[in-house]
């Protein structure tokens, strides 16, 4: 489950109920304590997965997406509303789906899952979006999840072909005196003429106008999108981008991926296959993505590599750490899990590593980078995008924390990797989520393990 940071004010009222383990500074364990009760909610259907979580922070309601299913639950986990997005007639290999021309192939009835669960707070309304017909959404109202709308006729309505309910991340930002905007991050399956691999798009006031989800800018030349170029698969076949979380902080907007690359082993002739674990930055204001910049991250500790990102968690510092870590306690921090290793994405090692990052430090290494760059210096070092190695050019410019570049040396990759402060490692049940806030200027982070475990 994907939980919002509004979800830890429900969460601290019942996480003495849940923890069954406290993990102590240098990685002392307490005494499991014995059984409590704890509130817990069942759907009712037989293949009913849940896949996303997120929370009112307003209300407390909680939204849950199933398959087939959106929950709108109360704070003790009574069901308030639900809302059924499936079982319907559709084939993948359908684009554009069936239901805006007839399609050639079989029609089988095939499950909802869902794959995106956002609160879009100005318009009082909950943003579905789902795997039948190539990944459309829904615009349910949060009181009732009555569907305000549900745009399909217009080939941007068609967000992420791949069926899995983690293939797809957003992050909304917000304006007054204008349209939001949704940035969609997904992962394309092979399918790059049809799916940008990270976009922005319009959401509209009105749930059924013409322009929802329509990209902010697009003409012949340009488009507020990247997308995997065909020459990558040739590079690398089953070439994609993971998008394992996301979100925005001052004027950018962030995401952290898992992605193949090919690298040859010291001593090797031949090249093999691993996965790098990056944050990609964009500006919220670029229209073209000229700013887009990305940067390799990961975790050692005792000379073992952390290289598979596995979850994520912007928080604050909190005064403590802080403190230790030579910022101020509103400093954004991310705390992240990376698993050991860096080649087996789908069979990830149980061996696994808590680390933070300081965003300002990550931000600081993309300001130099692009600095070095503008000066001439290297190339724009993002094999994937670009396929071969294209040099830096040089230009009289000011870059500040907040420059958001311009249609030359763009976009742009980080070679050398910036390293998270390890703070906790597991070696037998690989952790698999984190989430994390400031309680009376300490720093808590609660972490969920592959075998069910919450830790705190």
């Amino acid at each position: 489950l994907i939980m919002s940071l509004a979800m830890w004010k429900w969460t601290c009222l019942v996480s003495h109920l849940l923890l069954s383990t406290t993990v102590l500074p240098l990685g002392r364990q307490q005494p499991v304590h014995p059984k409590r009760p704890f509130i817990t909610f069942t759907g009712d259907q037989a293949e009913g997965n849940f896949n996303h979580l997120v929370v009112d922070e307003r209300t407390g309601h909680i939204y849950l997406g199933a398959v087939n299913r959106i929950y709108k639950l109360s704070t003790d986990l009574k069901v308030l509303v639900t809302h059924q997005t499936g079982p319907d007639e559709d084939n993948p290999k359908c684009y554009p789906p069936r239901i805006v021309q007839t399609c050639n192939e079989p029609l089988t009835p095939t499950n909802n899952i869902n794959k995106m669960l956002l609160i879009d707070y100005k318009e009082n309304r909950l943003i579905a979006c789902g795997s039948l017909y190539q990944g459309i959404c829904k615009l349910l109202r949060l009181d009732d999840l009555f569907k305000l709308g549900e745009p399909f006729h217009k080939k941007e309505h068609y967000l992420s072909g791949v069926n899995e309910s983690g293939s797809v991340f957003g992050v909304i930002v917000s304006y007054s005196n204008m349209d939001d905007k949704l940035f969609i991050a997904t992962a394309v399956d092979g399918k790059p003429e049809y799916f940008p691999t990270i976009s922005s798009r319009k959401l509209t006031k009105n749930s059924e106008a013409d322009g929802m989800f329509a990209y902010v800018f697009h003409d012949e030349f340009v488009a507020s999108m990247i997308k995997i170029p065909s020459d990558t698969f040739t590079i690398i076949p089953d070439f994609d981008i993971y998008y394992i979380y996301g979100f925005s902080s001052g004027n950018f907007v962030y995401f952290l991926t898992l992605q193949p690359e090919m690298i040859s082993p010291p001593g090797s002739t031949t090249k093999e296959q691993v996965y790098t674990s990056k944050l990609v930055r964009l500006c919220k204001e670029d229209t073209a993505f000229n700013s887009y910049v990305e940067v390799p991250i990961g975790c050692e500790k005792n000379g073992v590599e952390y290289r598979l990102l596995q979850a994520a968690y912007l928080s604050k510092a909190g005064a403590i750490l802080a403190r230790s870590l030579g910022v101020g306690p509103e400093d954004d921090i991310l705390f992240t899990v990376f698993s050991k290793g860096q080649k087996r994405k789908m069979k990830s090692l149980d061996e696994s590593a808590l680390c933070i990052f300081v965003l300002k430090k990550i931000n600081d290494r993309i300001k130099d980078r692009l600095q070095s760059c503008y000066r001439g210096e290297g190339t724009l070092d993002l094999a994937w995008l670009k396929v071969k190695d294209i040099p830096c050019s040089s230009a009289l410019l000011t870059i500040d924390d907040n420059f958001c570049g311009l249609d030359m040396n763009a976009p742009l990759g980080v070679s050398s990797m910036v390293r998270g402060l390890p703070i906790f490692t597991e070696d037998g049940d690989r952790m698999t989520s984190v989430i994390a806030y400031v309680y009376k200027n300490h720093s808590l982070a609660f972490v969920g393990t592959k075998s069910g475990k919450l830790k705190k």
